[in-house]
């Protein structure tokens, strides 16, 4: 939206500019042409200030404050009428370089929004509400948060009449699999620091580490739902949907990758999340709309994509064959 209003600004400034330059200032005298040029000079800087805030030397090179005009040593005085010609000349090349600026601006908004709407309609926003976990998983939920948790113990799902007439023939939850699973959990160990939301993001991200993959997925849900303005939130959506990656479950992955990107564009992880959400529309068999994400990563993140993340990038590149 901001950049839409500085747009919505720029264009008739530089119109403006372009009719005043237009005008038959030539016809005047010597002074009031001067005084004209001094006026229309003192407005392009003005503009110059508002539109380019710091004073870029690149579209106003000879309105620097500090840099007077010198001439070469032996060169013969101009006429007056000879300089004013001149500073007309400078002021119509800066009107034009910024009028360029504003249409190549407009352009790329245009392109990133275009960009932005095909990635939503190819991906479900994640759920804004944590879903109610299954018996199990809470047990494990409540293991994993020990004592340093602070939401209540769940209560045992009611049994039928049927099951509570017959309960020696009832399977306990954390027989056989689930007993040993349950005890690697808890082996787990959970961080215990003087930052507590830290403590329930790194939790996650041990979990992960140890591919406990569900377990993961609701601890680092459980880390959004009570710490949302941390700073480790644009981490915790990123590596949900990893876990949901991991897990197979890439239509889930990809409603999280999206709601990160965003969401915190600009976040720790707002690349790493547009450059996940491609692997995920690819496993989803969504091959144009996975080449819209990565083409975006590229243009956007390309520090990202040149550096820290590249052979992330190179290799989901070469698996999808984008045009």
């Amino acid at each position: 939206m901001m950049m839409k209003q500085l747009l919505s600004k720029k264009r008739p400034l530089a119109a403006l500019i372009a009719m005043v330059i237009a005008a038959p200032a030539l016809a005047q005298s010597g002074t009031d042409l001067e005084g004209r040029l001094r006026k229309l000079e003192a407005e392009v800087a003005a503009i110059q200030r508002t539109v380019f805030p710091g004073g870029d030397p690149r579209y106003f090179p000879q309105l620097q404050t500090g840099q007077p005009a010198a001439s070469a040593p032996g060169t013969p005085a101009t006429t007056p009428g000879a300089d004013m010609l001149a500073r007309m000349d400078a002021l119509e090349g800066q009107v034009a370089r910024l009028t360029a600026q504003v249409e190549e601006d407009h352009n790329r908004l245009e392109k990133a929004e275009a960009r932005l709407a095909a990635l939503e309609a190819g991906a479900k926003a994640a759920p804004a509400a944590i879903p109610a976990a299954g018996a199990a998983s809470q047990t494990n939920l409540a293991a994993m948060s020990g004592p340093a948790a602070s939401s209540p113990a769940p209560k045992p799902a009611a049994t039928s009449s049927a099951a509570s007439a017959k309960p020696a023939q009832a399977k306990p939850a954390t027989a056989d699999g689930s007993a040993k699973r349950l005890a690697a959990v808890r082996a787990v160990p959970k961080p215990k620091t003087q930052d507590p939301g830290d403590d329930e993001y790194s939790y996650g991200f041990r979990l992960f580490e140890a591919s406990f993959y569900p377990e993961s997925q609701q601890q680092l849900k459980l880390f959004l739902q009570k710490y949302p303005k941390h700073s480790r939130t644009s981490y915790a959506r990123n590596l949900l949907g990893r876990a949901y990656l991991e897990d197979g479950n890439p239509r889930e992955a990809a409603g999280w990758f999206l709601q990160n990107y965003k969401t915190e564009p600009k976040g720790a992880r707002g690349p790493d999340s547009l450059l996940n959400l491609a692997e995920a529309m690819r496993q989803l068999n969504d091959k144009d709309r996975a080449c819209v994400a990565i083409d975006s990563f590229r243009s956007e993140y390309p520090a990202e994509a040149a550096g820290r993340l590249k052979p992330q990038y190179d290799a989901t590149r070469a698996r999808l064959k984008c045009n």
